[in-house]
């Protein structure tokens, strides 16, 4: 079969997630993710596998195979989720999170809290080399923040993510960083130095544009801020002492420990928070599941906000979602889609179509600026693909080695290309791990945040205008300066 036949059949099963993924939003709206998009990923996912045993007579043993590679890749990462929805429900009901808002409502002024936001969020995850921990701890936190002064969600979170994935994409502890460069080849310094020409103005462009949506907004009335103050002081133990539990995982993050054994330690710090200084909570939580002594009913109180939705009515909606917490079974619906996700991914890898779909960019990766467009592009589309970054990075530099080298060009600039793509592009979608585990943390839907995302928008777009302007771009015989 030619080349042209086998680009138009890994067609099929991509024009099928799209318009399926499509219908489900049309008709589902955001409850698209409780089961309706995982339904268009294994149904696309079956389409393909059909089409290739049918067609090319590829094994059902590979699809086991490449299924499972898929799963086992993104096991860490299903684990970090549940571990992030008990940091959720501990840090929130320990009195963490509603201190970090009640103290934050006073001290951040709203003309420069977009602006602090995306640095705060930049810093913690250049420090931890992790976005979805910086989002689900500081960046929920802030979500109640931006509430409370009387911004947007969507805005408040575009901010948050903006400057997770900044702090991610240049940190040495980051697993996407190490990815990105182990995989071509690059030294980790030298790729993270070298993604500074493209991240640095895509930041800088960000956080002028949040300055000035910052200082342009009119703000909530002054009585606002104080309700929101006085009824989480009213329901909580507000008290400098919750702050030694995110001290305390500041201290395991500095110490660089697994991502793993910081979210497990630091959600049983915040539950012994919880128990010593909002005993009256753990009880209500407790007692209105079981009966019997006091410490059966605190032990099934601490049980339920680490893995159960768990609820506090403080008299006021707004603030009764600030204090609300999904828990570990709030993380089901995102892990589901991931996994169908991952077998749609495997459908695509073990029967060639990845690489049948490559060629339809061929004729584009030209010259500089033509190859680095092309990468790009392939880089967020395949987010949009597979629904998973570390499946992009892999996949694109697979299919993109060859050309670099072939056209002389350095391995680092591959690297960044990837990054600046695969990386940031990923919480854009909606039915992406990445774009589903933020809108789950944050409870802001994806395409209600995506626009506000102004970091990950841009960075893309400055890689292709660094390489049409050809800065710092160098080919093997002419080595850097």
């Amino acid at each position: 079969m030619n080349a042209t036949k086998r680009t138009l059949i890994a067609l099929i099963p991509l024009g099928v997630l799209i318009f399926l993924l499509a219908l489900d939003i049309y008709i589902f709206g955001a409850d698209s993710i409780l089961g309706a998009s995982q339904v268009a990923l294994l149904v696309s996912a079956g389409i393909s596998i059909a089409l290739s045993i049918w067609l090319y007579k590829t094994p059902w043993r590979a699809f086991e195979e490449a299924i499972k590679g898929n799963v086992g890749e993104v096991s860490n990462a299903i684990i970090i989720l549940f571990l992030i929805g008990a940091i959720s429900g501990t840090w929130t009901m320990s009195g963490v999170v509603p201190a970090f808002i009640y103290y934050g409502v006073q001290i951040i002024n709203p003309k420069v809290f977009l602006f602090t936001a995306c640095v705060l969020c930049a810093l913690v995850s250049l420090m931890t080399g992790s976005s979805w921990t910086t989002i689900a701890t500081v960046g929920v936190a802030l979500l109640g923040i931006g509430k409370a002064e009387g911004f947007s969600d969507a805005m408040t979170a575009g901010a948050i993510i903006s400057g997770a994935y900044f702090g991610d994409k240049i940190s040495p502890l980051s697993d996407t960083t190490v990815l990105a460069s182990s995989i071509n080849r690059v030294d980790l310094f030298t790729h993270i130095r070298y993604m500074m020409f493209t991240t640095v103005p895509s930041i800088t462009i960000t956080l002028i544009v949040f300055a000035v949506l910052g200082f342009t907004h009119g703000g909530p009335a002054g009585g606002e801020m104080e309700v929101y103050s006085t009824l989480l002081s009213n329901k909580f133990h507000i008290t400098p002492w919750l702050m030694l539990v995110p001290l305390f995982t500041a201290y395991l993050i500095w110490k660089r420990r697994p991502a793993i054994m910081v979210l497990a330690l630091s959600s049983l710090a915040a539950a012994a928070a919880a128990i010593i200084l909002q005993p009256d909570i753990v009880k209500g939580i407790g007692s209105a599941v079981t009966e019997g002594s006091k410490a059966k009913i605190y032990f099934t109180g601490v049980v339920e906000m680490i893995y159960n939705s768990v609820s506090l009515e403080t008299g006021n909606p707004d603030v009764n979602q600030l204090v609300s917490s999904r828990g570990m079974l709030g993380m089901l619906n995102t892990v589901y889609l991931i996994l169908c996700a991952m077998c749609f991914g495997a459908s695509l890898k073990a029967s060639g179509m990845i690489q049948d779909l490559s060629r339809l960019l061929v004729p584009f990766a030209k010259g500089r600026t033509g190859l680095v467009a092309s990468t790009v592009f392939t880089g967020a589309s395949l987010n949009g693909i597979v629904s998973d970054q570390y499946l992009s990075i892999i996949l694109t530099s697979n299919l993109y080695r060859d050309t670099f080298e072939k056209q002389g060009y350095e391995n680092r600039l591959l690297s960044r290309s990837v990054e600046d793509s695969a990386t940031v592009t990923s919480p854009l979608f909606p039915w992406s791990s990445c774009g589903m585990t933020q809108a789950t943390i944050l409870s802001v839907p994806t395409l209600v945040y995506a626009p506000f995302c102004l970091f990950n928008i841009l960075s893309p777009l400055m890689s292709i205008l660094v390489a049409m302007i050809g800065w710092k771009i160098y080919k093997r015989e002419k080595p850097a300066e």
